[in-house]
């Protein structure tokens, strides 16, 4: 039995995000049909793939649970898809809308495209790190990841929400939060402190904790980020002279001193092969991967092991296309189906025994209690979760109860297992066989609990020839080949910000919530096997399509294919840009008469555009070099041309729009970001707990321990340093 099986999804086209959402709902094993679906393109092809046809609207709605749309409030008002005009035809299913900046607010029918968006979320001015010179411009994703994390975002709210019995719920899925939301931590930097981090490179721009070293054949990326990790790397480069050095003695000292250490290292990786560094950096338990081609995954034995592609045939040619991105599934017993009562919450009554740490897991952990799931943050004794050192708890620890366990004592893991067994969830992302060894594996937590849904997130997942290999996203990010294609011709790659543990909270999330349909639905609890690397590659569908019909993808900087003209653009004061993009005759025309030097050029079409882009982008250049980014995106969005200043963390906080939306949450310490999507039923929230701080509670309440049982699990340090309150 499928995840999804039963659940019926109607996939209203055209839109590419709503496609996205489909696909993943399709890829989990539910009945996913199409009204208006565009076929046309190669990616359009793989994301119908094995969807089917609705018949009209009407059985549409009475048919389906899920409704998947795409549009601004104007745009779904005039094709008759506004919410009051769904419902008068069915009140069941749940209604996810997905549109630029949101169904309300004062931009809710502002114009966009793909490379504006990231613009105007700040992800532009983050994706590829910090950068030596600002005459650099900075640069979208590759790969539509746009339309790519609405969808993620989208599927994940309407899953949960799907989880509500009665009626259905409507979900409002803004682009512009959704991409925002992958920059947690810079949203809550900016919020809390109202702070910021500089675009221009400052010290080592966080090399020291990753950083890429080129390589006799291209470029390998290494992160020796805890002091043992770097005593090994020193090994792995033979131990030269230099790495005892007192300058390069601590991480903050290698981090002052850092292009001095670049420069050293990179003379020795210099001289070697990238697969001979990262296999030497593997052997000593020092977390290096490649930098890797797109086409190299199709030949990978990792992926192969695990059936990650599947063939699509299209125009006659058969490509190889991503499938689930989920791992390989498990049926446990069947369980009785669960008797679910009242509205509340979509997972209200729902509790997750926690053990995620740093950002994919505490972020799908920090949406399931967002909606309503009691969730059991399990952290060791000292530091805790990584994420505690910055302001990344604050957010991602909001609505949790937290507490101590030394796994490394027998009481504290019988005390996992024992809640484990009054669970529902439980989700870990610790190196492949830590958990087994723990006894707190998924076979032994499901023989005592049949309907426990045990969640797995490890960089390549549990099975396959690299399952055991030590990883990062970032390093991910630069293996599956997306740090490679991000970035403007002629500038070496750089690995850019964490964007793949966050994108990778969305879809476990989705995930956690497709096991609770599952076990409501009689088919018993779920083995999950996540794999980082294809999440990856899931959202890079259309690059890897590209690379097996037609020019292979490579770094283009904000440059389109299609679209002329199409980038950003130098404005007036220092690193100030606007992002631009025509998309239509009726934009380009538009834009003519705004610009005095391409009035001469207003009636030239498409094609014509892209033959004269040199000429172009000169002429707009200099119009919008003499004014400030806002002027010129205010002037260009009166005329429904997409344009959008390079956004900041700091400007996003104080985005009268975002406001309007209820984005950002007074917290007594500042603001803190919402959800990447809203919702009629709302969300639960909750300050970030301290470490421990709900030990004592959740052992009594949950276990039933008594104050004397606590205590002595205290003495014997099953709690760490916790210490039973009188």
């Amino acid at each position: 039995m499928s995840l999804l099986a039963g659940l019926r999804v109607l996939e209203i086209g055209p839109g590419l995000g709503a496609a996205v959402a489909g696909r993943l709902f399709a890829d989990a094993g539910a009945e996913v049909a199409c009204l208006g679906a565009d076929t046309s393109t190669p990616l359009a092809a793989y994301l119908a793939h094995g969807k089917g046809s609705a018949g009209s609207l009407t059985s549409g709605l009475r048919e389906t649970r899920i409704v998947l749309l795409e549009g601004t409030p104007a745009g779904l008002e005039a094709r008759g898809l506004a919410v009051a005009s769904l419902r008068a035809l069915s009140d069941r299913p749940v209604l996810v809308l997905i549109s630029p900046f949101g169904q309300t607010g004062p931009d809710a029918e502002r114009p966009a495209s793909d490379l504006t968006l990231c613009a105007a979320s700040g992800i532009a001015r983050l994706l590829t790190g910090q950068v030596d010179d600002l005459s650099e411009p900075p640069v979208r994703p590759a790969g539509e990841q746009s339309a790519f994390i609405a969808g993620l975002a989208a599927a994940c709210a309407g899953m949960h929400a799907a989880l509500l019995p009665g009626p259905g719920a409507a979900i409002d899925v803004s682009t512009q939060e959704a991409l925002a939301t992958l920059a947690i931590s810079e949203l809550a930097r900016a919020g809390l402190m109202r702070r910021t981090w500089s675009r221009r490179r400052l010290a080592d721009g966080n090399g020291a904790t990753v950083c890429i070293l080129p390589a006799r054949d291209g470029y390998a990326a290494i992160s020796p980020r805890e002091d043992h990790q770097w005593a090994a790397w020193l090994e792995v480069m033979g131990a030269p002279a230099w790495g005892q050095e007192l300058r390069f003695r601590t991480k903050a000292d290698r981090g002052r001193n850092w292009d001095a250490l670049h420069a050293l290292m990179s003379e020795w990786s210099r001289r070697q092969p990238k697969q001979a560094i990262v296999e030497a950096a593997q052997g000593a338990r020092v977390p290096s991967l490649p930098l890797a081609e797109l086409a190299e995954q199709l030949r990978s034995p990792q992926l192969a092991h695990r059936g990650f592609f599947r063939a699509l045939q299209f125009k006659g040619r058969t490509i190889q296309v991503p499938s689930a991105p989920f791992g390989h599934l498990e049926d446990a017993a069947m369980t009785v189906p669960e008797r679910v009562e009242g509205r509340g919450l979509p997972l209200t009554g729902i509790r997750v025994l926690d053990f995620s740490w740093v950002i994919a897991g505490p972020t799908t952990t920090r949406h399931l209690a967002a909606m309503g799931a009691e969730v059991i943050k399990v952290e060791a004794p000292g530091r805790g979760d990584p994420g505690r050192g910055s302001e990344l708890h604050t957010v991602l620890g909001q609505g949790k109860r937290a507490i101590v366990l030394d796994l490394k004592q027998p009481r504290a893991r019988s005390v996992a297992r024992a809640l484990a067994a009054r669970a529902d969830i439980v989700i870990e992302n610790f190196a492949t066989g830590v958990m087994e060894r723990l006894g707190l594996g998924a076979e032994a937590l499901r023989a005592e609990n049949s309907g426990l849904i045990y969640i797995s997130a490890s960089g390549f997942g549990r099975s396959g020839p690299e399952s055991g290999r030590a990883a990062y996203g970032t390093l991910l990010q630069c293996y599956a080949g997306f740090a490679g294609l991000n970035g403007h011709e002629g500038v070496a790659p750089r690995i850019g910000m964490a964007w793949l543990d966050p994108m990778c909270g969305l879809m476990l999330a989705f995930a956690a919530a497709a096991g609770i349909w599952r076990r409501r639905s009689g088919g018993g609890g779920s083995r999950i096997d996540f794999s980082m690397f294809e999440a990856m590659l899931w959202t890079l569908a259309g690059p890897l399509i590209a690379a097996q019909t037609g020019t292979p993808p490579r770094r283009c900087g904000n440059a389109s294919k299609q679209h002329t003209p199409h980038g950003v653009f130098a404005a007036k004061g220092e690193d100030a840009w606007l992002a631009l993009a025509v998309t239509t005759q009726d934009q380009w025309r538009a834009l003519s008469e705004i610009v005095p030097g391409l009035a001469p050029l207003a009636t030239l079409g498409a094609a014509e555009r892209r033959a004269r882009t040199v000429e172009i982008d000169a002429a707009l250049g200099g119009w919008i070099a003499d004014q400030s980014a806002e002027a010129a995106e205010s002037r260009l969005r009166a005329a429904a041309v997409p344009a959008a200043a390079i956004t900041g963390a700091l400007d996003l906080a104080d985005s009268p729009h975002l406001k309007a939306r209820d984005f950002w949450e007074a917290d007594e310490a500042g603001l803190l970001p919402g959800l990447p999507w809203k919702a009629s039923f709302g969300r639960a929230g909750g300050p970030a707990p301290g470490l421990g701080a709900d030990t004592e509670a959740v052992l009594a309440e949950v276990l039933g321990l008594s104050a004397t049982e606590i205590e002595s699990l205290g003495r014997v340090g099953a709690l760490g340093q916790y210490s039973p309150l009188r």
